[in-house]
């Protein structure tokens, strides 16, 4: 986590450099006059405090203000986009007692940061997030952990108050991520099917899937984590344009009952690196482009027989069911090669 320090007092310098000694990643910003205090590598600065905040906000993913929490709140408030976006904010008092974690205690990582800084500096870390004090399972933490999506996240705040209510809520998880990380934590029932979690008295559902749900199992009360196992294998010809790409994606994806947000990555042949349609459709659900030469693409059986064009072009006897194997590892295939226009597809589930 690149984190970006900020004190404001001669004190703060000193507990500032404390701070950055035990964050590798850090930057410690220091008013120019205390500067000497902070000592090698600090930077001081002379201008207003908010202009420094405004400009470090979009690259820090943390920040640890050492000042009052009310100064903290005036600068970063005009700031604030959503809980998806927001770094995490820690506010520590100018005698080093308390680590507040001020802001994104959960998806942001304050909570984390805030018992970091305490036990860099001998503080108390103050955490209000309601599950945490209740000793309460979260969510949306148990997401970021697994790298999980979360569909919606408004979700997350309705399960959060069953919880604390003490309301049953429905389980599937075929991971079985949920009841590990939950250990008995929350009045939580298991099911392995959707219907039979939707069938239960059950308050709330969360469902851990990288399937796709039709309208008639949606609930406001559903809460659903996507889990990003799916690889996109993608073959296509030279010039094929993003949207014909998504639109054969799209399809067979709807075909499989199969999410979009569960997916982790597009695999495809190295000579289609740069290939503008098949980036820009993968820049479009910021979908990292995994590419793999032909001997890596050739070493890998396949269902399928020989592509003679594929051969032809680049030496390869394949390119979306080798490429999706290769990135999944080794996983399932789950839909072989299909040929739809200018694109060739193959989806693979990881191990």
């Amino acid at each position: 986590m690149h984190i970006a320090i900020i004190a404001i007092t001669r004190n703060g310098a000193r507990l500032g450099t404390r701070l950055r000694e035990g964050f590798p990643d850090a930057r410690l910003f220091v008013l120019q006059k205390y500067a000497g205090q902070a000592g090698k590598g600090a930077q001081g600065f002379t201008g207003e405090l908010s202009g420094l905040v405004r400009s470090l906000w979009p690259e820090a993913e943390g920040f640890v203000f050492v000042m009052a929490a009310g100064i903290v709140v005036r600068l970063v408030a005009p700031l604030l986009e959503s809980k998806e976006k927001d770094p995490a904010v820690v506010v520590m008092d100018d005698g080093g007692r308390f680590a507040i974690s001020l802001l994104s205690g959960h998806l942001g990582g304050a909570n984390e940061l805030a018992c970091r800084c305490a036990f860099i500096t001998g503080a108390r870390e103050v955490i209000t997030t309601a599950t945490d004090v209740n000793d309460l399972p979260s969510f949306d933490l148990l997401a970021k952990e697994e790298g999980w999506v979360i569909d919606d996240l408004c979700r997350v705040k309705t399960l959060n108050a069953l919880l604390l209510d003490g309301e049953e809520i429905a389980v599937v998880d075929p991971t079985e991520r949920v009841r590990s990380y939950c250990r008995g934590r929350g009045k939580l029932s298991f099911f392995d099917t959707f219907v039979e979690a939707l069938q239960s008295p059950a308050k709330g559902y969360l469902f851990v899937t990288n399937r796709f749900l039709p309208p008639q199992l949606q609930s406001e009360r559903l809460l659903v984590l996507r889990p990003q196992n799916l690889v996109l294998g993608i073959g296509c010809n030279s010039g094929t344009s993003a949207d014909e790409i998504e639109e054969v994606v799209l399809a067979n994806l709807k075909r499989l009952f199969l999410a979009i947000r569960s997916v982790k990555c597009v695999a495809t042949a190295l000579a289609k690196r740069d290939e503008p349609g098949l980036t820009a459709f993968a820049a479009k659900y910021a979908l990292p482009l995994v590419c793999y030469g032909s001997e890596e693409l050739n070493s890998i059986p396949v269902p399928s027989p020989p592509s003679p064009h594929a051969q032809t072009a680049i030496g390869a006897i394949g390119v979306a069911e080798p490429a999706a194997m290769l990135a999944s590892e080794g996983g399932n295939l789950l839909l072989k090669k299909v040929k739809s226009g200018n694109v060739t597809l193959a989806v693979a589930e990881m191990a």
